[in-house]
């Protein structure tokens, strides 16, 4: 899904819901146009600044080496604006949510997504020491040895010794695929208190140093 935030950044300009943006080509040969509306959907243009016409070739089967060349520089455009403008749209539960964007705001961490055949796996690392210190993962409650084939998004946060007493598998589960004597696993179904989740991750995020 597009970040607008970023959009923004990028270079676009917004004009009603509509957010534009022109990215020169083959040393300005040509111009790509690019719009995006407010749902996210992305329409271009390539323009041959000589003529002013619009060449399409390049999206075409059409062969040759200068349409190759076109036809690169545009993906390039393209791939870069969804690699800086867009997020991948995997979790979507309120509180899931709720603490990406805390995390944003109080670390300015962004997930990771660090595993192309796992792409429902994503995780937050601290900058300065590269650690992890969260998880977020979508899997069926079953993974967790709970009876129910449901599909959850869940969180892993580090904890002291202190905190394994937390864990009674009912709202708060051992760390799933992580070191189960040092992270926790909490289900984002409003189970617990989004609130108490901030602290936990606060404190895995101190961990983490």
């Amino acid at each position: 899904k597009a970040n607008f935030n970023k959009l923004i950044d990028y270079g676009f300009v917004k004009k009603d819901d509509i957010y534009f943006c022109v990215v020169p080509i083959l040393a300005n040969q040509f111009e790509v146009q690019i719009q995006i509306c407010s749902s996210g959907e992305m329409q271009t243009k390539t323009i041959e600044n000589l003529s002013q016409d619009e060449y399409i070739l390049h999206l075409t089967d059409a062969v040759g080496e200068f349409v190759g060349k076109v036809r690169d520089e545009y993906q390039k455009v393209i791939e870069d604006i969804l690699d800086k403008c867009y997020e991948n749209d995997i979790f979507k539960s309120k509180q899931s949510l709720e603490i990406i964007e805390y995390i944003k705001n109080k670390y300015g961490d962004d997930l990771e997504y660090l595993w192309e055949k796992f792409s429902n796996n994503a995780i937050w690392r601290r900058k300065d020491t590269k650690k992890w210190y969260g998880l977020m993962v979508v899997l069926s409650k079953r993974k967790l040895k709970i009876d129910s084939d449901e599909i959850v998004e869940i969180i892993d946060v580090r904890v002291n010794q202190n905190n394994k007493n937390l864990v009674d598998n009912k709202l708060i589960f051992e760390g799933y695929h992580m070191n189960k004597k040092s992270w926790i696993t909490i289900c984002l179904d409003n189970s617990v208190d989004t609130k108490d989740i901030f602290k936990l991750i606060d404190e895995s995020y101190a961990l983490a140093k």
